[in-house]
């Protein structure tokens, strides 16, 4: 085995992005943020869009602090968000601003799609979660707009595969990241054809799909000549972040869950083969690629988006408060005065979510949350519950017991709702790694150099030296009584 590499991960998130370059002595993985930069959604006229121009420069600036740092670099890997994506023209060229997949453009467009294809058939022929953000809507949006940019366009990347064409020069399409869209076909094992012709979206336009692990290039010498940093070869890592996060779950044995948690929050289990059924459609499950040839059936739930929007509007209100302060005066608060449900369409865009909560529990004739502790209580109940829901589905299809749900993700700092977990799904938890996206971005990147020799031996890497934290269910019957409200405020089966 070798001893002593370095390989670095970009992980970029709704939020935010960092650099972190893994070093592996052979036995551990030590972590160093080399760059941290913010991101999120850039209002132009009426529409929202990523600003990845500002994204690129900051990549780049990650590249040249391992150039001065003197960082000898095995290898490079990129994960993102899914379901968005940039248009290049016939010179590589991009074509205009990729949008925001919270932008409006596809308010309304599912009813639109299923005037032209059943939602059963869509699903059939994806296995995919039906959520207006999915790229497919966003593409479709175009084509009803009869849109100038989608007519010029000559290939399709998601936003991993766009920075790692514009690190190697190489068009790509990397799997997990492709499952996102809703126009993968995991039974044929490729882009559908059925649902580009049915939607007149041009099947040409996308790349040929690559798997986790695979070596895409040497990066440019465009880019090593402005950041100073060697050759280095780019790797695919399991580009969608929730790909790379599910691969350094710590999980030893047992029947286990993960909820992958942050801006969102994506629970599920890693099967082989996807779960394309009546039940997993009427669950509005969807199949996600994974590494090794597997799959991820889980369920998209809002997530932390809901504190994060909050913390947004008192702080353009001028409180400004710190996530601690925040669940201090939570952990005050009176328990299940209010409940909601995480996934209501209103609460999708950004603005004033705390008047959102309370709008919706007025609509549902509940007692109000007054204060903000009592405003994010509610939200963080509300979440464990719909764990709760998600968990039993799961069990459903699966058919066992799961004993162990494991939260990995920026979400495991958030200790309250690993402890409303636990008591709302009366299922041990083991929270951690916070890090987990960029370190199973790092297992990838190990695995496919030959540094270690699997997937389940970067996770055993990972749960020897990993801080995991375990909460045990309190078994209080005041949770079995809130779940039972919960159901009948959602309308949930």
């Amino acid at each position: 085995m070798n001893k002593s590499k370095n390989f670095l991960a970009f992980d970029l998130g709704a939020e935010s992005g960092r650099g972190i370059l893994g070093c592996f002595d052979g036995t551990q993985i030590k972590l160093e943020v080399l760059h941290r930069f913010p991101n999120g959604g850039i209002r132009i006229l009426d529409n929202l869009h990523w600003d990845i121009v500002s994204l690129w420069r900051e990549i780049k600036n990650t590249l040249s602090i391992c150039a001065r740092n003197g960082s000898s670099i095995a290898s490079i890997g990129v994960d993102t968000w899914g379901v968005d994506f940039g248009l290049l023209d016939k010179s590589g060229h991009l074509i205009g601003l990729p949008f925001h997949y919270r932008d409006s453009r596809t308010t309304g467009v599912l009813e639109k799609v299923f005037d032209l294809m059943p939602r059963q058939s869509i699903f059939e022929l994806s296995g995919c979660q039906f959520m207006e953000i999915n790229t497919v809507y966003q593409l479709y949006s175009m084509v009803l707009a009869n849109s100038p940019l989608l007519r010029i366009a000559e290939t399709f990347l998601t936003i991993p595969d766009l920075i790692n064409f514009w690190l190697t020069g190489q068009k790509v399409a990397e799997f997990t990241n492709a499952t996102t869209t809703q126009l993968y076909d995991p039974r044929k094992e490729n882009w559908s054809a059925e649902l580009c012709q049915a939607l007149s979206i041009p099947l040409g336009i996308f790349p040929e799909i690559i798997q986790p692990g695979t070596d895409i290039g040497l990066i440019l010498s465009s880019v090593t000549d402005e950041t100073s940093l060697q050759p280095t070869r780019v790797i695919a890592p399991a580009c969608h972040d929730t790909g790379s996060a599910v691969a350094a779950v710590p999980v030893l044995d047992g029947s286990w869950a993960y909820i992958s948690s942050g801006t969102w929050s994506l629970m599920g289990i890693e099967v082989d083969e996807p779960i394309i059924t009546e039940q997993s459609l009427d669950l509005n499950f969807t199949n996600e690629g994974g590494v090794n040839n597997t799959f991820r059936f889980l369920k998209n739930i809002m997530g932390l988006w809901l504190i994060q929007e909050c913390r947004r509007k008192w702080s353009r209100s001028g409180e400004q408060m710190s996530y601690d302060e925040i669940l201090q005066i939570v952990d005050q608060a009176e328990p299940f005065k209010a409940l909601i449900d995480p996934d209501h369409y209103s609460f999708l865009a950004s603005g004033d979510m705390p008047t959102r909560i309370v709008d919706f529990c007025k609509q549902t004739n509940q007692n109000l949350p007054l204060t903000k502790g009592e405003v994010v209580r509610s939200a963080l109940e509300s979440l464990a519950l719909k764990y709760r829901w998600v968990l039993e589905k799961l069990e459903f299809v699966r058919g066992e017991t799961i004993s162990t749900i494991h939260i990995i993700g920026g979400g495991t700092q958030n200790e309250l709702l690993c402890r409303f977990t636990a008591d709302a799904t009366k299922r041990r938890v083991i929270a951690g790694p916070v890090e987990a996206t960029s370190i199973g971005n790092l297992l990838v990147q190990m695995t496919s150099s030959g540094t270690i020799g699997s997937i389940a031996e970067g996770r055993e890497i990972v749960a020897k030296s990993s801080k995991l934290i375990h909460y045990e269910p309190t078994g209080s019957q005041q949770w079995d009584q809130a779940y039972n409200r919960f159901l009948e405020i959602t309308g949930l089966p």
